[in-house]
C-alpha cells in the first residue's frame, strides 16, 4: 500500500514553472531525485544533488519512505506509531528542504510514500517521468555500497528508466564542486 504525499511544490509544477529560454513555453527542467534514509552518505548524494541542480537550473526532489513495522497489536497502537512514523519523515525533511534552499537556491519537492523503500522508488520513477536522475550516496564501510544501491545495481537494473548518480560517500564538499 502506498502512501503518497507531496507536502511542497510537486515535480510537475516545477517542470510548469520553468521558463524556456527561447520564451516559447515551459522546458524541461532537470529533477534530481534523492532517496532519504539515516545513512552517512545521504549529505553527500544531497551535496551532490544540489549543486548539479543549482549549475543546471534544475531542482531536487527528496523522496522519504515510511517503511511498515510488522505489528500484531491494536489498531489504535498502529494507528499512532503510524502518526509518529509520518510526523518524523514531514521533521526530517522540512529539516533537508532548508539545506536543499541553502545550497540549491529553490526549494525542493517533497515525497513521502509508504510500503517498501525500493518499490515505493521503483513506483515513483515509473509514474513520474519528470524525474531526471536519481542520486545515491554509496556507503564506505566493508558492508558494501549499500542494499539500494545493490538492488537497483543488480535485479532491478532493467526496471529503472532514468540515470543513477552514485557518490562516493566519502567525498569532500571541495571534490564535489570539483567535479560539478
Amino acid at each position: 500500500m502506498s502512501d503518497r504525499a507531496d507536502i511542497s511544490p510537486t515535480v510537475a509544477a516545477a517542470q510548469a514553472s520553468a521558463p524556456r529560454p527561447d520564451t516559447a513555453g515551459p522546458r524541461k527542467v532537470r529533477i534530481f531525485l534523492v532517496v532519504v534514509d539515516d545513512s552517512q552518505e545521504l549529505k553527500v548524494a544531497l551535496r551532490y544533488a544540489c549543486l548539479r541542480a543549482r549549475k543546471s537550473g534544475g531542482r531536487v526532489a527528496l523522496l522519504y519512505v515510511i517503511e511498515p513495522v510488522a505489528m500484531d497489536s491494536l489498531m489504535s497502537f498502529d494507528r499512532l506509531l503510524r502518526d509518529e512514523q509520518r510526523a518524523e519523515a514531514e521533521q526530517k525533511l522540512q529539516r533537508l528542504a532548508r539545506e536543499v534552499v541553502a545550497a540549491a537556491g529553490a526549494p525542493p519537492c517533497l515525497i513521502i510514500r509508504e510500503g517498501n523503500r525500493r518499490d515505493e522508488l521503483l513506483a515513483l520513477l515509473a509514474e513520474d517521468e519528470q524525474i531526471s536522475v536519481l542520486v545515491l550516496g554509496a556507503g564506505v564501510g566493508k558492508e558494501g555500497p549499500g542494499p539500494l544501491i545493490s538492488y537497483l545495481t543488480g535485479r532491478a537494473l532493467t526496471r529503472l528508466h532514468v540515470p543513477m548518480t552514485i557518490v562516493p560517500g566519502g567525498m569532500t564538499d571541495a571534490e564535489l564542486e570539483a567535479i560539478t
